[in-house]
């Protein structure tokens, strides 16, 4: 007996408009109001409900830009809560890894599932199992997409998210050349804007024209990743699901302050307060570091004359993922780079040369060693159960003026019992 190997069946589990879903939840009486989240110190608009949308408010504008639409139209507006919607997102992601085994989680608020070895018959109830369980367990809508590739997934998704029922399912249809020819070329799952332009200028608009053109074409004027996705058009799978997540070499924690920054203590409570941000993330992760970088530098539109930047690196003399190590050197790094009379805008820190902490042996590791070890479990556990920071080091200060301006923050925070919404009953 012959084996029929299974067609592939990828699902785009896609949550809408995230972050202003998250600030939803615990707001019902804005589901149907326009709203918008901003950026970093209150920069630009990076998320959007369909109503702020109808209003023409753009992705990425500066919110000063579209402060007199807002302002006209009673547009809610909140400051990005990235603690927030980290914990929204691991529950959306648990809920999917407990339906689904096989998942890559793609970004904050996005994950591909593998639904291969499901029946054709049973994918569309299914999918709808997907949506109503997030729904009713978390409280965000999402927007899912089936396809036999992963691109076919993505323009499937994108469907979805203009249809009431949230879901579009494309396998079992042979000919989806009508789909496609309504699908721009540059909103197909990876080509960029320079790529579109030259599909444009070579008369291919949207994703049929695209899927259709000859391979000896595409071969001759493109690349690998053009002839893949053209691939993906056709239904034949050539990106695989990544479902095992590869460690990070480095990790980055940086943030421009909500006003300029003079004084050297003001800077260290920042650096501080970044190292073990980064050092409670290599611990999540079972990583050490080998190096750290400390970085600080003036707004990049000032005069030339008073723009200053600035970094050291610094090899630990064996990996760590010690907390207070780590903010002893980038203390050191700072002032060896720390230069008067400058108004600074953004610091940050770089943990680099990570290690599997598993695979990694210290043959001179001592009992001291071993204490602290137990410390930092310790106070992992603490912030997690009952809210970051919680427990700290005097180095990162307790007030964080220096912290990025967030005027429209909700302060909610769900790993946090006190910045828990209060329900208050009659």
């Amino acid at each position: 007996m012959s084996y029929i190997p299974h067609t592939k069946k990828i699902a785009l589990v896609d949550c809408n408009s995230f972050y202003v879903s998250c600030e939803r939840l615990f707001k019902p009486c804005i589901l149907k109001k326009p709203v918008v989240v901003l950026s970093n110190n209150d920069g630009c608009i990076i998320s959007r409900s369909s109503e702020a949308k109808a209003l023409g408010i753009k992705m990425g504008d500066p919110y000063f830009k579209a402060k007199e639409i807002i302002i006209k139209n009673g547009v809610y507006v909140f400051s990005s809560n990235y603690s927030l919607y980290g914990d929204i997102s691991r529950r959306v992601m648990r809920i999917l890894k407990y339906l689904v085994p096989n998942i890559e989680i793609y970004s904050i608020d996005e994950a591909f599932l593998d639904l291969s070895s499901m029946p054709n018959n049973m994918i569309p109830s299914f999918g709808k199992k997907i949506r109503d369980t997030i729904l009713q367990w978390v409280g965000i809508p999402t927007s899912i997409g089936i396809a036999k590739t992963k691109t076919l997934s993505k323009i499937a998704n994108h469907i979805a998210k203009k249809q009431k029922s949230g879901i579009v399912n494309l396998i079992g249809i042979e000919n989806i050349d009508l789909i496609l020819e309504k699908i721009k070329i540059n909103d197909i799952w990876g080509v960029g804007r320079q790529t579109s332009k030259f599909y444009v200028k070579h008369g291919i608009n949207n994703a049929k024209q695209l899927k259709n053109m000859s391979s000896n074409w595409i071969k001759n004027n493109s690349n690998v990743l053009a002839a893949r996705t053209a691939m993906e058009l056709r239904g034949i799978s050539c990106i695989d699901l990544e479902a095992y997540q590869a460690k990070r070499g480095s990790c980055c924690v940086s943030r421009s302050f909500g006003k300029k920054v003079e004084s050297f203590h003001t800077l260290a409570e920042s650096i501080a307060s970044h190292s073990l941000n980064a050092a409670e993330k290599i611990r999540s992760e079972s990583l050490l570091a080998k190096t750290i970088t400390i970085f600080i530098r003036t707004s990049l539109f000032q005069d030339k004359k008073i723009f200053y930047s600035n970094s050291r690196t610094i090899d630990f003399p064996i990996a760590t993922d010690n907390s207070i190590e780590i903010v002893k050197n980038a203390l050191g790094g700072l002032k060896s780079i720390f230069k008067k009379d400058y108004k600074y805008q953004k610091t940050g820190i770089i943990l680099s040369g990570l290690l599997d902490s598993e695979k990694t042996h210290n043959l001179f590791s001592s009992p001291k060693e071993n204490r602290i070890k137990s410390l930092m479990k310790s106070i992992d556990y603490t912030n997690y159960r009952y809210g970051r920071s919680t427990l700290s080091l005097a180095d990162a200060g307790l007030n964080k003026k220096w912290n990025i301006r967030r005027k429209y923050s909700s302060k909610i925070d769900t790993a946090d019992f006190d910045c828990l919404p209060i329900i208050k009953v009659n």
